[in-house]
C-alpha cells in the first residue's frame, strides 16, 4: 500500500477523464512542473496504483446491450479449473471470488437475451459448476468508478508527502513534506 495525496488524486482524475493527455498538458492543468507529473505518473505505475490506460468501451453501442451478474456455486476444489475455463468465454467481462453461497460472481455481456441464455448454459455446463443464479442488469445509473473514493481518502492530505509515506511506511519522514 502506498500513500497518495490530493495532487495524485487530481492527476488520477485528469487521467480518468482523458487517458490520452500528455505530461505537458497535465502539468499545465494542475499548475505543477512537468517533471513532477512525470515522476508522479511513474510512481503510480510502478507501484501498481495505475495498471493501464484503457478506453471506456460502451457495450450497448457495440451491440451488447444485455448484461447480467451470475452467481456460481461450485463443486469443492474446482475453483481454479472453473476460473480458467471462464477465461475462455468471450462474453465474460469479469469474475470475482466471493463469500456466501456462491463462490464466484461473473459479469457477462451479450447481444440479446437469447444469446445470454446460450452463455448461461455454457457456464452451467462447465465442469465444477453446480448451480448458478442470474440477475439481469436493467440500467447502470452509477458506472464503475474510483475517483470519489480516491478523493475521499485524500481529502485531508496535502499536495506533497513525506519520504516515509512515499515508501508506504505511513510515518513522517525526516525530510518533511516534498513537492514530488
Amino acid at each position: 500500500m502506498i500513500s497518495i495525496d490530493r495532487l495524485d488524486a487530481s492527476l488520477l482524475k485528469l487521467l480518468t477523464d482523458d487517458p490520452r493527455a500528455g505530461v505537458m498538458e497535465l502539468a499545465a492543468r494542475l499548475g505543477v512542473a512537468r517533471n513532477t507529473i512525470a515522476s508522479r505518473m511513474r510512481r503510480l505505475e510502478e507501484t501498481g496504483v495505475v495498471t493501464g490506460y484503457r478506453p471506456d468501451v460502451d457495450l450497448p453501442t457495440l451491440g451488447l446491450p444485455v448484461q447480467a451478474f451470475v452467481g456460481a456455486e461450485l463443486e469443492q476444489g474446482r475453483i481454479q479449473d472453473v476460473i480458467e475455463d471462464l477465461r475462455g468465454v468471450p462474453e465474460v467481462l469479469e469474475v470475482h471470488t466471493t463469500t456466501g453461497r456462491e463462490d464466484l460472481l461473473i459479469r457477462i455481456a451479450a447481444p440479446s437475451h437469447e444469446e445470454l441464455l446460450h452463455v448461461l448454459e455454457s457456464v452451467l455446463g462447465l465442469d465444477g459448476v453446480a448451480h448458478t443464479t442470474t440477475t439481469l442488469a436493467l440500467t447502470t445509473p452509477v458506472k464503475y468508478r474510483t475517483q470519489p473514493l480516491v478523493d475521499h481518502i485524500t481529502r485531508e492530505a496535502g499536495h506533497g508527502r513525506s519520504a516515509a509515506s512515499y515508501k508506504g511506511e505511513g510515518v513522517q519522514g525526516s525530510r518533511g513534506s516534498e513537492a514530488t
